[in-house]
């Protein structure tokens, strides 16, 4: 059994219905638990500029935001959204939106949760994340040593090999005509040896210089690229701006019946639709997944409520501004229909699979702006790759600390540089579904965590309440 046939059936083990209702049913239940917490969120988008006085931490709490936005405003914002179109419909957006919004508050319990239970460590830094919250919130130290087994696993899915093969994908797709005409420097397998050597070098040479070398090239590269990425959304849509009403309509009524108006896509049931735009929204914005606490606990701050509000704006950027533009930039150039079969049915591989044209369909969107639309955006692909690379090499490397010691850490960053180069050469649907399926198994004994401890939320939110309001 080869990588590829693990990979697909397990992601479709894991992503069943009981993991959707887990996932999005957490995130409505902190939502009601934290009293909307989302309505603070200005709150927090003016903290996370602020600089804070009298906090303990490692790095500030702006490079700690940048870091966990380095992370999740990836491939999932541009690719995973592709994907979740691809497999699912149009609907897929609003569900990857809905989870985004009711995400916030997930996002702002696990950070609340890192920052209360991190830990001092010998040699200065702080230390903390989901499996710290199991160990000493739930004394359930079996379970953090789980999770960060998982968290290990995942971050070789989500954050490398899924990076460095999307560059890989949307290069290719840009110099294909090159290719074709016979260029050798063109030829797929060639550019994927190149390219993906060049991204474990940079790689690193930023992560062995640790959470503050990671920190710094992070904090001056996602601002550069959110910016320039959705300006070009922004671009697209104004050159679509007929097209828009029509593709809200699309992706609404397919949200729930899984068809979208006036036939084309009738292949997608209403369960895949939910199922392709949740996942995709996990890989997306993180919460509940666990990963972006595990840099909140690093940061600079006095209380618990003050990062989390922090953090919890970072699901906004991600999922609720970034991935919604990409949807509605992707569904309103129609070129989404394009992995259609000719009687309007989604086109099929072999073994049932949909076909994914997941970096044509945004590249083929930021086309119709002019010649340099696809450049532009193969820029925006790369500076996300690279960030998210550097942060999730941080989540994984203090998962690997957790569960085996500080001897770990360099191993791991060797390991991870290896893995950028392996992913830049495997298939795109392998790699997907790989990261898919441990995204799953990681955000279980997460969700656990929060569930169980919602109380502990709570009491620090109404200890902390000035911090909402401003109201010191």
């Amino acid at each position: 059994m080869d990588f590829e046939k693990i990979a697909s059936d397990l992601s479709g083990w894991v992503w069943g219905t009981p993991l959707v209702v887990l996932l999005f049913g957490t995130h409505l239940f902190l939502t009601w638990r934290t009293g909307f917490i989302q309505r603070y969120l200005l709150r927090g988008i003016k903290i996370s500029f602020s600089r804070e006085k009298g906090g303990e931490g490692d790095v500030s709490q702006f490079a700690s935001l940048m870091t966990a936005l380095a992370a999740t405003i990836g491939t999932g914002n541009i690719v995973g959204v592709s994907t979740a179109i691809a497999a699912g419909g149009p609907g897929a957006v609003l569900w990857m939106w809905l989870t985004g919004v009711f995400g916030i508050a997930t996002k702002y319990s696990e950070a609340l949760l890192a920052v209360k239970y991190r830990v001092h460590q010998p040699d200065g830094s702080y230390a903390g994340g989901p499996m710290y919250a199991l160990e000493h919130g739930l004394g359930q130290k079996w379970l953090g040593v789980v999770f960060g087994v998982f968290t290990m696993i995942a971050a070789f899915g989500i954050g490398c090999m899924t990076q460095a093969n999307s560059v890989v994908g949307n290069v290719t797709h840009l110099f294909s005509e090159s290719a074709q005409s016979g260029a050798s420097w063109a030829q797929p397998d060639r550019l994927a040896m190149v390219l993906g050597g060049v991204m474990a070098v940079l790689t690193a040479v930023v992560i062995l210089g640790g959470v503050k070398s990671i920190a710094r090239v992070c904090s001056f590269l996602v601002p550069i690229m959110a910016v320039g990425y959705v300006l070009g959304c922004v671009a697209v849509l104004i050159n679509n701006a007929s097209a828009i009403p029509g593709a809200i309509e699309v992706i609404f009524k397919s949200a729930f019946t899984g068809t979208a108006v006036g036939g084309g896509f009738i292949g997608a049931a209403l369960k895949l639709v939910m199922q392709k735009g949740i996942a995709r929204g996990l890989f997306s914005n993180e919460s509940g997944l666990g990963s972006a606490p595990i840099v909140a606990a690093a940061a600079q701050t006095r209380n618990p409520v003050r990062q989390a509000l922090v953090s919890a704006t970072g699901t906004f950027w991600d999922t609720v501004v970034v991935c919604a533009m990409t949807g509605l930039v992707i569904v309103s150039c129609g070129h989404w229909q394009d992995g259609l079969a000719p009687d309007g049915t989604m086109a099929v591989t072999a073994e049932g699979k949909p076909v994914l044209v997941a970096a044509q369909l945004v590249q083929d969107a930021f086309g119709t702006l002019h010649s340099f639309g696809p450049t532009v955006l193969t820029f925006g692909l790369i500076t996300f790759v690279f960030s998210t690379i550097l942060g999730w090499c941080y989540y994984g490397e203090r998962a690997a600390e957790y569960v085996f010691g500080k001897a770990a850490i360099l191993p791991y960053r060797l390991l991870w540089v290896a893995a950028v180069y392996f992913g830049s050469t495997k298939t795109a649907q392998a790699v997907w579904d790989f990261s898919d399926a441990a995204n799953g198994l990681m955000a279980v004994p997460n969700l656990i965590a929060l569930l169980l401890l919602s109380g502990v939320i709570v009491k620090e939110t109404r200890t902390y309440a000035s911090e909402l309001t401003g109201k010191d």
